[in-house]
């Protein structure tokens, strides 16, 4: 069975996903969401990889060096033993800058004996559109597009490039390296320049993870979603990438396949709140940028999701040849959810700023600015919120009153109100009090099922939603409220399956989703944690946490039955709620002799 047994290497730039027998399956360049350069992934066949492989035979192992994005694959092979340390450069230069090309380097650690290995390097560009060519120079191997849009692809080794390319016998008797760029080097590529590139990545990394915070428990579980989360964030832009994959279906043999290398606004103040805590300051405020530079004039739409660079046209598109991922068609490039309204995206955007101002000191001008932003949202939840929407979940042929959204409007009038407290603005306070006031109580008049003993997923229907278990985190209910205690319970007892949660269970477009989302798991024990109900929080929690891959990593869904990983990979937001549930659970921070300790240890 395919779990997505896979690492994932990168720099801010693009990332690659390494599968635990050392095969590169999925790449793109010179961007996250450029066309790929390998895509095994979803198409075993036709779309391309880059493989190691020991000629003996091979006990293969995998982990990540201490507190990096450092891979580390390990063979030890009946002539001998080697790794492969991957990574791709990213360190900051003499002058302040980083380094951070479209780089994979394949550093092959000589540990003892002969071994022998072939290597199956076999790049197909542009998504494997077209056909790939392969031609030799003095200095490199050059790959490159035969027809289409012209595309290539260089590699630099310390092995002889006719056996690399022609996958002949290698004996592996010292330290070597491949190395594959986007761009024509202009230095000459050697081994001792691909060691300090790897020392200086290791270090950028140990120094970064060193800033974490540290808990009383979970330390590991944090340090590696944190590690990921920064693999996810864009260097240009300080966008955070849902996900590194497109079309990696919530099942098997289904269609809900979809792009996620793109930027969902609603993921942003769970990024924020999640990076603060953790002590990354940088993350949260580059990213609070990248959204506050999208924010429209006056009386412009805003997305729900955009480009890494800010695009606002994610156009969908199909790609035919391609098999998919284990036959899971179509495989879909963009996102044509861009075009839809949710309203919850409002009080999404209020919350980040709220958190901008009570985290972040702000020059008058851009204060000015946000102002401006924050009661130019409050008039559209104003004009907006008694309207249906296509939800959280992104329904793409319904649009009903979902509570959700109408909680997130609730959460925009809050934190407008907070702001204006902050900013002695006192004449918007009593209106949009009674704003904040009015949508609540249409929610609790609305939402609320007197046979379900829950607030339901949408007005006037009865089936129950994940989503509201979110109530509490945002605000609207406290942890205490009789409500969202039996809410809790309800959702608990109708959506939880084997030990997993349903995000729904009503039919949508697609027919009766059949895959556990794996976020919704995580909300489920926030909130058994907060309504008191702790041993069994923390047992879910450790359960929960088994079914991540062997090197710690969540995708977007789980089926079931097996506890496979389903949906793209790895899932940011799936991550966010791993370190927010496991700070909770680990009850404060380390004290500084813990730390110490910690370290030593």
């Amino acid at each position: 069975m395919n779990n997505l047994n896979y690492g994932i290497v990168g720099n801010g730039k693009s990332a690659a996903l390494i599968s635990d027998k050392g095969s590169v399956d999925w790449l793109c360049l010179p961007k996250f969401d450029s066309p790929s350069v390998f895509a095994s992934l979803l198409d075993k066949e036709k779309g391309g990889h880059f493989s190691i492989i020991s000629v003996a035979g091979a006990e293969i192992t995998q982990r990540y060096e201490f507190h990096s994005n450092i891979l580390v694959t390990r063979f030890e092979c009946a002539d001998g033993t080697f790794e492969i340390h991957d990574f791709m450069p990213r360190y900051k230069t003499d002058n302040g800058s980083y380094y951070i090309p479209p780089d994979l380097i394949r550093y092959i650690k000589w540990i003892e004996g002969k071994p022998k290995i072939k290597i199956q390097f076999d790049p197909r560009l542009e998504y494997a559109k077209f056909g790939t060519n392969i031609t030799f120079n003095g200095k490199y191997v050059k790959a490159y597009t035969s027809k289409g849009s012209y595309d290539s692809l260089y590699l630099y080794t310390s092995m002889d490039k006719l056996s690399v390319v022609g996958q002949l016998p290698i004996t592996i008797e010292k330290d070597e390296f491949i190395l594959i760029s986007y761009n024509q080097k202009l230095l000459a590529q050697t081994i001792s320049r691909a060691y300090l590139k790897l020392q200086r990545t290791k270090v950028y990394w140990l120094n970064w993870a060193e800033r974490t915070t540290r808990f009383k428990k979970y330390n590991d579980e944090i340090m590696r979603s944190a590690l990921l989360l920064k693999l996810l964030s864009y260097q240009k832009s300080g966008a955070i990438l849902a996900a590194v994959t497109t079309s990696i279906p919530e099942t098997i043999g289904e269609e809900r396949n979809w792009d996620y290398r793109f930027c969902w606004i609603r993921d942003a103040s769970m990024v924020i709140k999640v990076m603060t805590k953790l002590g990354h300051f940088n993350v949260a405020h580059r990213y609070l940028n990248f959204i506050i530079d999208l924010l429209p004039d006056k009386g412009e739409k805003i997305q729900i999701m955009y480009g890494i660079n800010g695009e606002k046209k994610l156009t969908e598109y199909e790609l035919p040849h391609l098999s998919g991922y284990e036959d899971s068609k179509p495989v879909r490039i963009g996102n044509a959810a861009y075009k839809q309204k949710q309203n919850d995206i409002y009080g999404i955007l209020v919350d980040v700023i709220y958190q901008l101002f009570h985290l972040f000191a702000t020059s008058l001008e851009h204060s000015e600015e946000l102002w401006t932003i924050t009661r130019n949202i409050i008039k559209v939840v104003e004009t907006n919120w008694q309207k249906p929407d296509k939800g959280i979940w992104e329904i793409r042929h319904s649009t009903k009153h979902f509570t959700f959204s109408k909680v997130l409007c609730w959460v925009a009038a809050d934190r407008g109100i907070k702001i204006a407290e902050l900013l002695h603005q006192k004449e918007y306070i009593q209106s949009w009090s009674r704003l904040r006031n009015k949508i609540k109580n249409d929610i609790l008049k609305n939402a609320w099922s007197e046979k379900k003993q829950s607030f339901t997923q949408a007005y006037g229907i009865e089936d129950l939603d994940a989503s509201a278990l979110l109530m509490e985190s945002f605000g609207f209910l406290d942890g205490n409220d009789p409500k969202f205690r039996s809410t809790v319970k309800a959702i608990q007892k109708e959506l939880e399956y084997k030990g997993l949660m349903f995000r729904y269970k009503n039919r949508d477009d697609f027919g009766q989703p059949s895959s556990a989302f794996t976020i919704c798991s995580f909300w489920l024990i926030r909130s058994l944690y907060i309504i008191g109900e702790k041993e069994e929080a923390q047992r879910k929690f450790d359960e929960l946490l088994k079914y991540s891959n062997h090197l710690g990593l969540f995708s977007e869904d789980l089926d079931f039955e097996s506890k496979r990983l389903l949906g793209n990979f790895p899932q940011a937001y799936s991550h966010l709620a791993l370190i927010d549930v496991a700070m909770l659970l680990a009850g404060g921070e380390m004290s500084s002799e813990e730390k110490i300790l910690g370290n030593i240890g």
